[in-house]
């Protein structure tokens, strides 16, 4: 079982709190408005596409127990404790600082354990949250299927190929819901953009980038080591499962994600934000066909071999991605940006805008500079007799920025917990399941791949492999 210490940085720490007024065209979708002299904002509904914010009858109370309660999963239970209709029963964790960290979160005495199978055991549990390290993710998620629970894993989904495929068989061998923790897929920013994406707006897309930067030693998971961390208060065997065996090593227990043989690293991290985003909004759900990567160990040489620095060039069929994590640089932090024909998308934050392309006819005005004086004119006076000025008063007047914000203090995971537990209530589909999980983890396997292997990541759908 993992070390259970989740350790990633919140990606809210990493948006831009600066409002854009950039200029672009109209308004698209509903909303409270507040126009400005150079500006348009609206205001999105504070909700997520399903997310239900209703009061819960008692009978419909969801029980629950983490796996992993370092920094992310004391932030989960801690979200799942502020949705409608749930309770916290047992957590488990191998280090004990971080039992007693839970119950502190929980606000209550709960049930210890360090192997994961006696949560699972337990018949007033209803689903269990995975916050484990990646290398974890697969037997705990399956154990937890077969044992009739349902599951809400942090993302990355997996930490091979292979396993996301067990995972999700899992899933629906056991008929059980696994929501995967990649928050974007039920923000409202996200929906929007998905919803302008859609309308056509921005013609045709052929290009998108996104990043998400760091440059402190708790972004780059150099994370202090508690001065009670040993073999008697951390389990250390147990924390290394299907690892390779090594002596106890504190700094790899609290820092997993700079090793590979823990975790996925920067794409684990954070490629798989800005993926489960570019895909919401594209409406794909499917690997990438290929990747290429580049980067390295540049600025963090503390004996991690999971780089500081990646860039990954995806195809997909449509149109082209390019994502970057540096840990040494900070600016923006977090953005991803879509680029269309009529329009660009972009997304800061919590914030969204689109800026529209001039695409009204324009005559030649560069390479005619070659023609003689004669043929230019000639040609102009052509132009403009086949397009003519509007008459007065049909004039198409593009309005100043048209910017969409979330609300004040929205916070999109407590609208991604809000789909789960509806869907463990109601049965129905996850805002995020393991089949779309899966697609945006392995895109994160293929980054790594390449990167590691210093060759192009192919998609290989048949074999269900990278080649």
């Amino acid at each position: 079982m993992p070390d259970f210490e989740r350790g990633a940085r919140s990606v809210k720490q990493n948006r831009s709190r600066n409002a854009l007024t950039r200029r672009d065209f109209i308004r698209l979708g509903a909303g409270a408005a507040a126009t400005g002299a150079t500006a348009k904002v609206t205001l999105l509904e504070p909700r997520a596409f399903r997310a239900a914010t209703r009061a819960v009858p008692p009978s419909d109370t969801l029980r629950f127990a983490s796996i992993g309660t370092g920094v992310r999963g004391c932030e989960d239970l801690k979200t799942a404790l502020s949705c409608p209709g749930t309770e916290m029963v047992a957590v488990c964790d191998l280090y004990d600082g971080r039992l007693t960290a839970a119950q502190e979160v929980a606000r209550k005495q709960l049930a210890t354990t360090k192997d994961y199978r006696a949560v699972l055991d337990r018949k007033d549990v209803d689903f269990v949250i995975v916050a484990t390290p990646d290398h974890w993710h697969a037997k705990i998620v399956e154990d937890a299927c077969a044992a009739g629970k349902d599951v809400y894993c942090e993302k990355p989904m997996s930490h091979t190929v292979e396993e996301g495929f067990a995972m999700a068989g899992a899933a629906e061998k056991y008929n059980r819901i696994v929501q995967v923790g990649s928050q974007r897929r039920s923000g409202i920013v996200f929906a929007k953009a998905r919803e302008i994406y859609a309308s056509g707006a921005l013609g045709q897309v052929t290009a998108i980038e996104a990043w998400i930067d760091r440059n402190d030693a708790s972004g780059a998971w150099v994370y202090p080591v508690p001065p009670d961390a040993s073999e008697q208060t951390i389990d250390w065997n147990r924390f290394l499962g299907s690892a390779p065996k090594r002596p106890f090593d504190a700094k790899r227990f609290f820092r997993w994600r700079c090793f590979r043989d823990y975790g996925e690293g920067l794409p684990g991290d954070l490629y798989v934000h800005l993926l489960t985003g570019i895909l919401t909004i594209t409406g794909v759900n499917a690997p990438p066909e290929r990747a290429l990567s580049t980067g390295g160990v540049f600025r963090w040489k503390d004996g991690r071999d999971a780089p500081d620095l990646i860039w990954t060039f995806y195809e997909y069929p449509d149109f082209r991605v390019a994502v970057r994590c540096n840990l040494n640089n900070e600016s923006p932090a977090d953005v991803t940006r879509i680029f269309g024909t009529k329009a660009t998308l972009e997304v800061k934050g919590e914030t969204l805008t689109v800026v529209p392309q001039n695409t009204r006819p324009q005559p030649e005005g560069y390479s005619i500079f070659g023609w003689p004086e004669k043929l230019r004119n000639e040609y102009l006076k052509e132009w403009r007799a086949q397009h003519p000025d509007p008459a007065p008063g049909n004039y198409s007047v593009v309005e100043e920025a048209q910017t969409f914000q979330a609300p004040p203090g929205y916070e999109d995971q407590i609208d991604h917990m809000n789909n789960f537990l509806e869907s463990v209530r109601t049965r129905r589909p996850s805002a995020e399941d393991a089949v779309f999980g899966n697609h945006t983890a392995i895109a994160c396997h293929m980054a790594n791949y390449s990167y590691f292997n210093k060759a192009v990541a192919v998609w290989d759908e048949a074999a269900k492999q990278i080649k």
